[in-house]
């Protein structure tokens, strides 16, 4: 019998009683001898009626807590099996030893013991796999458990796995997911649609003609958006507004925007078909944070030349469309007004630093002699960021040593961040990403930076920049820069060496004015000419090496047809090429017959692995190194990866494969 029973108060207490009693009995009897028998025998009856009653408490106690103990038992069993929620015990072997009723509910069976866990539970594998060899050292702590979500049928639960006890417990949260699913899927999203080339199209027409091809587009923009449930509202005769919710945003992203060709083929009879830019926000909670990130997607989508769509969703930016070629649509007023700016920030600061991007090529170097030439025009103290020389520019630099007052100009990265201060300014040509100049450095000590650049804008961004030139419809920053200077000084006088130098920018980005080239690249060429540019010497240093041609020849030799009219090229492993070269090989192939796109692939000296993408606009090369983490233009991307050759070809024809299904490869 437990302590407690026996230490209450008739129990020891009572002992002691009858003690004192017995005590007192011999006291008596030696006094009166016959008074103390019949007091003795009082006692003796009352000890035995105490003692019999006790037995009897002990043995009802003991019947009674027996009775309590087989009910608590059977009505715990049944509780067990009638819980709301299913309890599964599994051995070490992971089949089912036990489990409640709700359990034989949730798969419809009146027993699961014998089951195994990866039948019953096939996503919980990994994660107990896992668990098991992760969370060794965590097991010291205390017990370890997974919790996840998994799907019976229509049903959600919520399951819990104690992997000591293993034991695991499942709720159904079924409302809980449905209402969180709708709770997603109703979420706003706010867009901004604009037709990016209205004055271009519209070009030459009259009111008449301009208000039908507004009517037009505007009718085709309304019943694509009434079929995706968008709310369309009209702000301008350019520009429209989104809204929607998360449920139709999918449906777009599935869709993958087809206004975009739609509109593009219907108005394909124009001499400059329309194109539309659309710019999508989710994910802020805040309507007018929303607002901010659908304008910021939509400078995103013109700044890689529009006819695309740019979504951006929290940390996630995608982009949609891009297939035709940017349309050259900067006008002179602007180049005018960059340039004035741009006199003005120079003339505010005590020294100007001009730097291009990693590996420069002719076409930093044109336009950062350009833009040393207009700091001088106001005699403020300039100096281009040059760590050294590579082969692309090699026979360029011969050139500039021959001034000795610009080669003086050219410093290493080291010394423009001793010579940088807050009242400095620096100016990043032919690049807009910081990571990817030659030392990042300078952009995060400078107070002011200036971009001029003809990429398409990726995420990366220098975004607190004081001034942004960023023409993707221009064949080169020598010849945004070229245009600069003709506004920047009423008589800009350049020497025969720094229009040859720009020129030769031009040059080699044009492929000798074969490729993106539009009538102001000719124009700009037409300036830097009358201004004594040299085209033989550029002809001079754009000679080929022999034994860069024969190394050309033999990676063309490696070079095998995929999709019909991709050619693709992988050297051996092991074999390092030059970037320059690369290049120069995927350029090469773009010339034979049937070849629409070319990729390049080798190792390069710096031990990674250099991707070249070529096209002549039939198909968008840029999407494809954008999603192994490049960029570029559309018809000329690159991207570099770490990892072989072979796992680099393996990741290209997974994308080129991806685009194909989705999208198909070529226009």
């Amino acid at each position: 019998m437990p302590k407690f029973l026996q230490k209450r108060w008739h129990g020891y207490y009572t002992v002691w009683a009858f003690a004192l009693m017995l005590v007192l009995v011999i006291i008596v009897t030696r006094y009166n001898w016959a008074l103390g028998i019949v007091s003795l025998c009082l006692v003796v009856a009352l000890c035995y009626a105490v003692l019999k009653k006790e037995m009897d408490f002990r043995k009802k106690l003991l019947e009674y807590i027996n009775g309590l103990s087989f009910r608590v038992k059977r009505v715990e069993g049944e509780a067990i099996n009638t819980l709301p929620f299913g309890i599964v015990l599994y051995s070490e072997d992971r089949v089912v030893e036990w489990n409640n009723r709700f359990v034989c509910t949730m798969f419809g069976q009146k027993s699961l013991v014998g089951a195994s866990l990866s039948e019953l539970f096939p996503d919980l594998m990994p994660l107990l796999a896992e668990k098991r060899d992760g969370g060794r050292e965590a097991h010291k702590d205390g017990p370890k458990e997974i919790e996840t979500e998994i799907q019976v049928g229509e049903l959600h639960y919520h399951l819990i796995l104690n992997t000591d006890e293993r034991l695991i417990y499942l709720y159904d949260v079924t409302e809980m997911v449905v209402l969180r699913e709708k709770y997603e899927a109703e979420k706003l999203a706010i867009g901004i649609i604009m037709m990016d080339n209205l004055d271009e199209a519209a070009q030459g027409m009259d009111d008449q003609q301009r208000t039908s091809l507004i009517a037009k587009v505007t009718s085709e923009i309304t019943e694509w958006a009434k079929h995706y449930e968008v709310y369309l509202r009209r702000l301008s005769s350019d520009r429209y507004l989104m809204m929607l919710n998360y449920r139709s945003l999918q449906e777009l992203e599935k869709s993958r925007f087809v206004i975009l060709d739609e509109v593009r083929e219907m108005t394909a009879e124009l001499k400059v078909p329309m194109t539309l830019s659309i710019g999508l926000g989710f994910g802020p909670d805040s309507i007018s944070e929303l607002g901010e990130l659908a304008q910021s997607s939509l400078d995103m989508a013109l700044g890689r030349g529009g006819d695309q769509a740019a979504v951006k969703a929290g940390q996630r930016l995608s982009f949609y469309g891009g297939k035709s070629n940017a349309v050259e649509k900067r006008t002179r007023v602007r180049a005018r007004v960059i340039a004035h700016a741009l006199r003005d920030l120079m003339q505010e600061s005590d020294k100007v630093f001009i730097m291009g991007h990693k590996m420069p090529d002719m076409d930093v170097i044109g336009a950062s002699i350009g833009v040393l030439k207009a700091a001088q025009m106001y005699n403020v103290e300039a100096y281009i960021v040059l760590p050294g020389t590579n082969p692309s520019i090699e026979r360029m630099m011969t050139q500039v040593q021959k001034d000795e007052k610009l080669v003086e100009r050219f410093i290493s990265p080291e010394q423009a961040l001793q010579l940088i201060s807050p009242h400095s300014l620096l100016v990043v040509v032919d690049t807009h990403k910081a990571s990817m100049t030659i030392e990042p450095k300078l952009v995060h000590h400078a107070s002011r930076v200036v971009v001029v650049d003809h990429h398409r804008r990726g995420e990366e961004f220098i975004n607190d920049a004081v001034l942004v030139y960023m023409e993707p419809y221009a064949s080169s920053a020598c010849e945004l820069v070229t245009e600069l200077l003709q506004y920047i000084h009423e008589k800009i006088q350049l020497t025969p060496l720094e229009a040859t130098m720009l020129l030769a920018g031009i040059t080699v980005d044009t492929k000798h004015f074969a490729l993106h080239t539009g009538s102001r690249t000719f124009e700009a060429a037409g300036f830097l000419r009358r201004s004594g540019a040299d085209t033989i010497q550029i002809q001079r240093m754009l000679k080929e090496d022999l034994q860069e041609y024969l190394a050309k020849s033999d990676i063309i030799k490696r070079a095998k047809m995929v999709y019909d009219h991709i050619a693709l090229a992988v050297t051996d492993p092991g074999t390092v090429i030059p970037q320059l070269l690369i290049a120069q090989v995927a350029d090469t192939l773009l010339n034979m017959t049937d070849v629409v796109a070319s990729f390049v692939i080798s190792e390069r000296p710096d031990g990674l692995i250099g991707i070249s993408a070529r096209s002549f606009g039939k198909m968008n090369v840029q999407v494809v190194m954008e999603r192994l983490g490049g960029g570029g233009h559309l018809t000329n991307a690159a991207v570099q990866l770490k990892g072989t050759v072979k796992e680099a070809e393996a990741q290209l024809l997974e994308v080129l494969a991806q685009i194909e299904e989705k999208e198909g490869l070529f226009e």
